[in-house]
């Protein structure tokens, strides 16, 4: 086994860089309308960055939902009357204040910037107004109020409003959730950070509906259950952190908040978000729309509105914490590697399979491995350059397995295997490579979750 030295060299500013050029380098994450000089705050996922953000939500569902015997999916719509967002409070407070810049007519958000002008440092601001953030638009070919629609700013309220067809059709009890992943849409008035803070971006969000008087015992466990899946995932346990809100901070709609936050490279940012939503939604949405939106409990003879306690994430929030935390510049033989240490389950190829030469009969034994393997595992097939860096390329976008088919394997039936992070290589026979293959990922991610905590 080459010897492995970590190095630490990068500052906080220097790893941020890394992360945005190997996004765009690798085919993560794009800026969106590039050619025409792009389009800010809107960001294209590449070939590699589909794949991991649909891993990130795959494996969030499967924690949610399919793991669980007492939460449900719901794929609610994003074009939305407006009888919704005046029902929860939307339209009235769901505001960022907005101040002008007199001197270079930038924009900022007031709570953001501490009465001075990030872009050219000067105090001559505009008085504070509430801004709006949901995105208006027009259902039907005429442009009126009549006509008026919004992009719905959170998947949230599509949960709210089929609480009694869900409770229905799947006969379901409190304690029990309806959980969504889908794109939501606020006009931020200054977003950034690469895609931390964006205009359109995609959620994770369970309602976890509950007998009132069990609220607290679930808000505390959700909060439990979710910090621990972002370590399950492989984010080191120095890297999360539980902040629970101020009074003067929580939501109108809040009895609790607690945050999971991440440290960024520059500096601590939300997460997650884990709500006790009290009645609010069921109430304000019952009054709003006539429809009684309660439980009754055929055991005690009463009816109650359930609590709501809300696991709130941000799915491209998530993958880019997981690159952050997965990124590693170490030394392998006496030259600096760019690794990648994403969870087999988060990385968006598992195996990459290499032929040594781009030549008969390896590349027939590759094809044939690929069409054995790919049924089972997200398989990655690269015959140009070098073995070296090919293994180079596949460390750098996170692959944990790297499959080498030389010309001993021709003779023998056997391939050699690769481990990502301690570069350790075994040799087994082909007949046995969909067991073997699956034994080192489950060895990778068992060895990625120790480490984390």
């Amino acid at each position: 086994m080459a010897s492995i030295r970590m190095v630490w060299i990068m500052t906080q500013d220097d790893l941020m860089d890394k992360i945005v050029s190997l996004a765009k380098r690798r085919g993560f994450v794009y800026q969106s309308a590039e050619i025409y000089g792009g389009f800010r705050s809107t960001y294209d996922y590449g070939p590699l960055g589909v794949a991991m953000l649909r891993n990130v939500k795959a494996r969030w569902w499967h924690a949610i939902v399919e793991r669980r015997r007492d939460v449900v999916g719901l794929d609610a719509s994003i074009l939305t009357t407006p009888k919704i967002w005046e029902a929860s409070g939307h339209l009235a407070n769901f505001t960022d204040p907005l101040v002008d810049c007199k001197k270079c007519k930038e924009r900022w958000r007031a709570d953001h910037i501490d009465g001075v002008c990030p872009n050219c440092g000067s105090t001559d601001l505009t008085e504070a107004r509430e801004f709006n953030m949901m995105f208006k638009t027009h259902a039907g070919p005429v442009e009126n109020d009549s006509a008026v629609a919004y992009l719905r700013p959170e998947t949230a309220q599509g949960m709210f409003i089929n609480f009694a067809n869900v409770l229905i059709t799947s006969r379901k009890k409190p304690p029990f959730g309806i959980a969504q992943v889908g794109k939501s849409f606020r006009n931020e008035i200054t977003p950034g950070n690469f895609v931390f803070r964006t205009r359109e971006f995609e959620q994770m969000e369970m309602e976890f509906f509950v007998p009132p008087d069990e609220a607290d015992t679930w808000f505390e466990y959700w909060y439990q259950q979710r910090f621990q899946w972002y370590l399950d995932n492989g984010i080191p346990a120095g890297m999360l952190r539980l902040r629970v809100h101020e009074k003067e901070e929580l939501s109108h709609y809040s009895a609790g908040t607690v945050d999971i936050e991440f440290l960024f490279p520059w500096g601590w940012g939300e997460l997650e978000g884990i709500a006790n939503r009290t009645d609010y939604d069921l109430t304000s949405h019952e009054k709003a729309s006539g429809v009684k939106l309660e439980y009754y409990d055929q055991a005690t003879n009463s009816r109650y509105t359930p609590y709501v306690i809300e696991p709130a994430a941000g799915a491209t929030r998530a993958m880019m914490a997981f690159l952050i935390a997965a990124y590693f510049e170490d030394e392998v033989a006496g030259e600096t590697r760019v690794v990648l240490r994403l969870h087999p389950g988060i990385a968006p190829v598992q195996v990459a399979i290499l032929p040594l030469a781009k030549k008969e009969p390896l590349i027939s034994v590759a094809n044939d491995i690929f069409d054995q393997l790919s049924e089972y595992f997200v398989c990655d097939f690269d015959e140009t350059q070098s073995i070296g860096k090919r293994y180079r390329r596949q460390d750098e976008i996170g692959t944990p397995v790297c499959l080498t088919v030389d010309y001993d394997s021709v003779q023998d039936g056997s391939v050699t295997l690769r481990d990502r992070d301690s570069t350790l290589q075994v040799r087994v026979k082909i007949e046995d490579l969909t067991t073997e293959v699956r034994s080192l990922l489950a060895s990778i991610s068992s060895n990625l979750v120790s480490d984390t905590v």
